[in-house]
Order: C-alpha cells, then structure tokens, then sequence
C-alpha cells in the first residue's frame, strides 16, 4: 500500500446519473471537498455513453467515481477494457441505496460521502486483485452462480396440471434443482455433468491470507506445483473439502463448488471454467446470461483503489 495525496493530474469526478438523482446533497458535499482538497474537473453525463466518453478523455487525471457499485464495476471494467488501469489508482465515493454500496463496504471504501473524499485526497492507494472473463467482462469481488429453484407453475385443470402435481410431489416447491455444469480449475476436472451443482463460487483470496493459514499446508509429495489446484475426494453430505498449494495470496482465486447433494469442492486456482447447460451468473452486482461456457482467469494487482490510511 501507498500513499495517494493529491495526483499531479489534478482528479475528474464522474457523478452517475442515479446518485445525482437520488442523493443529491452528498453529490455535493463530495464536489465541495474534492475541489477545496484538488484541481477537480466536475462531469455530470446523462447516461453511460456520456460516462464512457468521459472516462476515455481523462488525461492524466485520476478517476473518481461519484455513485454506487454498478458505477464502479462500469468504470473499472471500462479502464480494463481500454488497458488504462495502469495509468493510476481509482477513487470511489459511494452514494446510493444501501443496498447497492456492500461492495464499496467490502473494498474498505467509507461510505460517509464526507470520510470517502478525504480519502481521495489524503489515503493510500490499495492494489486488488480482478477477475476478468472471456469477454472481457470484469469481478471486482463476487462470483456467483446461484442455485436454480423449482417455481410453482399456474393452476388450471389440463393434463399439466396433473403434471406440475407430480413434480411437487417428487420435488417441493422450492426445492434446490442442480446445474448440470462442467467445472474445471486451472485445466483439472472439479466437477462433470453428472453431479448437479447446486452453486458455485469465485473470489480472490484475500490479501491477508499467507502460507501457514488456516486450510493450507506445506507443499509434500503428490502436490502440484504452485497454483494448480489439488482436489480431494469429496464425501457425500461431508463439508466442503480440498487442498491447496503454499502461496494463496499469490495471485489465486478460490472457487467454492456446491454439490446437489450437500457435499462441496473448494480449491484455490489462477483460472476456472464453466460450461455445460445455459447458466446465469453473478458478476458482483450485475447477472449475465444465459450462457454455455465462460472461463474467469484472476489477474493479480490488476488496479488499485484509494483507501483511508
């Protein structure tokens, strides 16, 4: 970690639309500090192609994002897109519903409009870890494929009536139905398609994890080389199992797979790749699919983000 301080560029602050909208006094309060702290250069664009056009005339300015998660995974995923997360650290100042901000929360970001501005000016510039998929779609925190459920069908008397009868017999309402998926990590088969996964899981391992943690340990015969992963037999209705290889905070993703049956997979990997039938997937606050393959390869110290000290 570094310290920030005012950048020579000077900042551009990109208010969303939406938080401009919703909150309009912490909008302010935001532009007031940053510009008293700052050369700031203030842009209101109406819609995300005027965002996007913005971000890409930046200069050698730093970015600070003035809005929620979306806006945030929208920048950094516009930044990895165009190469540019290299040119310097990103800022955030949430503003939104609470319910939009736990990514800002979970990077560290204060979510006092007041403290997150300060924090561009005077905190430290943080290196995070990305996942990056195979269309260029960026995870600044979460992935997710989430379990499919049974939804109760209309009434009515017809033959599927009877039908949707027998399925809620077989199978209650709301009951876990699991993706037929192919799961591989880092080129070894987790998981095929003849065990139903129930969910599945994909974040970077968090910097505080070293060698010597909880769940590892040294490398001894039978293990692959550093950043393979090394699957155990899983047993059913078990807890989730696996293991992995020293060095975790070294550039690894851990992937967490959920069988139908209870029993789960968890290794640590620098790639995973799903395929199989149609799934939807969780990309922190975004849904995206249906889909029939997408790998996700983690890119270490991909950008930064400024923090409190």
């Amino acid at each position: 970690m570094s310290h920030a301080g005012a950048p020579v560029g000077g900042l551009l602050v990109l208010v969303d639309p939406v938080a401009r909208r919703l909150d309009g006094e912490s909008v302010r309060i935001a532009k007031d500090v940053l510009s008293a702290g700052a050369a700031a250069k203030i842009c209101l664009p109406d819609s995300q192609e005027e965002f996007a056009r913005a971000l890409a005339r930046r200069g050698h300015r730093q970015p600070v994002i003035v809005g929620d998660d979306r806006a945030l995974v929208r920048a950094v995923g516009l930044l990895y897109r165009e190469r540019g997360l290299g040119d310097g650290a990103v800022s955030l100042i949430p503003v939104g519903q609470v319910g939009s901000l736990g990514l800002a929360r979970a990077l560290g970001v204060p979510l006092s409009a007041v403290a997150a501005a300060r924090s561009v000016l005077d905190g430290a510039v943080r290196a995070r870890d990305l996942l990056v998929d195979d269309s260029d779609g960026v995870v600044l925190g979460d992935l997710r494929i989430p379990p499919v459920r049974t939804v109760p069908g209309a009434q009515g008397p017809s033959v599927w009536s009877a039908y949707r009868s027998l399925v809620r017999t077989l199978v209650p309402t709301g009951a876990p139905v699991g993706h037929r998926l192919r799961v591989e990590a880092d080129g070894q088969l987790l998981v095929d398609v003849d065990r139903p996964v129930q969910d599945l899981r994909v974040v970077p391992v968090p910097d505080a994890a070293a060698p010597g943690s909880a769940g590892m340990g040294s490398a001894g015969p039978g293990r692959a080389g550093t950043g393979s992963v090394v699957p155990r037999s899983v047993v059913p209705g078990s807890a989730a199992t696996g293991s992995v290889v020293p060095g975790v905070s070294a550039g690894l993703a851990e992937v967490t797979v959920r069988l139908a049956g209870g029993s789960a997979v968890r290794v640590r990997a620098h790639a995973v790749t799903v395929s199989g039938s149609d799934f939807r997937y969780r990309a922190d606050t975004v849904v995206t699919g249906p889909v029939r393959r997408r790998t996700w390869t983690l890119r270490p110290a991909a950008w930064s983000l400024t923090v409190p000290r």
